[in-house]
């Protein structure tokens, strides 16, 4: 398949795109709106001329934020436009950002829309997070001379397998970046093989270790478990967690109240939508649940927080004392562990981890994650470190360890992001 071709069937499809995106929007409403921003009308006002920075979800939002903070103070004259492509994405990079950047939907990969696009904000340069590759907008940039970066790229084997039975397609692409700043020799040998011009491709580490938390955070997490009254109660959290880990996280925190009675869990689904089905499911399975969006203190009966707001992973993590990463007991691929690795918590997660297989690797082999594969398996791991506490201790200050043994990522590119806009 080349890029012609490619566009013919995603203009083809386009009434699909639009009807599937209109189903979603049943169940979650955000989807419905702004519908015109994904079809090139974008808001008024924006000012041309600076950065476009494009995080298509919430992952690739959270690894932008801090690229995006250190390119407002190195850049500050610059105006900076963050792009994404579902409403939680969008959600986070409001919460964390606000007005401090401009915002709004990327158009669909269509030629005409990408052109509409660019021709509109006029960018010196174009940051992609990680490995959300669009063939109409990289060659439109291309053809205006725009440089793209493709920043903290990852590149799993199944994701190359897929890219390489479209080789038409994606060589060409690959071949208009301008800077491949790769997380891992491997992923950038991966890249190659695809097609990148190897001279573009530098290896410069996740800048998923450089993140840095805010000490108020944690003020205002021990404050909070004042408040309930909990300081000494139990209290571990499921972040991040897909349809058909649910049952199992509670078939898991059934198992641990039988041995810990108060053991709080805070319960994270990874997508809005699911918000109401999970709080069916928590009532029908027995569960006394807060829904934290209610703003309802946590009493001793609850044996379960919803975590069902936006932009608030990080200060729930800093609530808890263990911490499991969801979209991992079901072939996901797993979420990021490196937020709760940074609150020197101890991680545990499932077996699928295939998007994450380097920093689980690392931090695994320094003994600050543990793999469960059953609702059995995690209850007894986490009744295990809190009857141990010097053990979880150890665990969590191994994570710290790991971040601090990996900074630097954000620096490598940063350089690379500087001797582009210098030219």
């Amino acid at each position: 398949m080349n890029r012609h071709l490619y566009t013919l069937l995603f203009t083809l499809a386009m009434p699909l795109v639009l009807a599937r995106l209109y189903w979603r929007g049943r169940r979650a409403p955000d989807y419905r709106r702004r519908i015109g921003e994904r079809l090139g009308r974008l808001p008024p006002g924006l000012h041309a001329g600076g950065i476009w920075v494009h995080a298509v979800s919430v992952g690739e939002a959270i690894a932008a934020i801090p690229v995006i903070r250190a390119l407002q103070q190195s850049h500050p004259s610059l105006p900076l436009t963050v792009t994404c492509m579902t409403p939680t994405g969008s959600e986070r990079i409001r919460a964390a950002l606000g007005d401090s950047v401009q915002h709004c939907y990327l158009p669909y990969d269509l030629p005409w829309l990408a052109s509409r696009f660019l021709g509109r904000l006029a960018p010196r340069l174009a940051i992609v997070m990680e490995t959300e590759l669009w063939p109409n907008h990289i060659h439109e940039c291309a053809r205006r001379g725009i440089p793209v970066v493709l920043a903290n790229a990852r590149l799993s084997e199944r994701s190359a397998r897929g890219y390489a039975r479209m080789r038409g397609l994606t060589a060409p692409m690959l071949r208009e970046l301008t800077l491949i700043a790769v997380q891992t020799a491997v992923e950038a040998e991966r890249f190659i093989d695809l097609g990148a011009r190897p001279e573009r491709v530098r290896v410069t580490g996740s800048i998923k270790f450089d993140l840095a938390i805010d000490p108020s955070l944690v003020s205002r997490a021990q404050l909070l478990r004042q408040q309930w009254q909990a300081e000494t109660r139990p209290i571990w959290i499921a972040a991040s967690t897909h349809a058909g880990e649910d049952e199992i996280i509670l078939a898991a925190h059934r198992r641990l109240l039988e041995i810990h009675p108060l053991a709080l869990l805070i319960l994270v689904p990874r997508h809005p939508e699911r918000f109401a089905a999970v709080f069916e499911l928590c009532q029908r399975q027995g569960f006394e649940t807060v829904r934290r969006s209610t703003g309802e203190a946590v009493g001793a009966n609850a044996s379960v927080l919803l975590g069902d707001t936006m932009g608030e992973l990080l200060f729930l993590y800093a609530l808890v004392d263990l911490a499991f990463v969801g979209g991992s007991l079901v072939p996901n691929g797993g979420h990021n562990l490196l937020e709760p690795a940074a609150l020197g918590l101890p991680v545990l997660s499932g077996p699928h981890l295939f998007n994450f297989q380097e920093i689980a690797e690392r931090m695994r082999d320094a003994g600050a994650l543990m793999i469960v594969e059953s609702d059995a398996e995690l209850a007894s791991r986490l009744s295990a470190l809190w009857s141990e506490p010097l053990r979880a201790q150890a665990m969590g200050e191994a994570a710290l360890g790991v971040l601090e043994k990996n900074r630097g990522a954000l620096g490598r590119l940063l350089e690379g992001v500087d001797d582009l806009l210098a030219n």
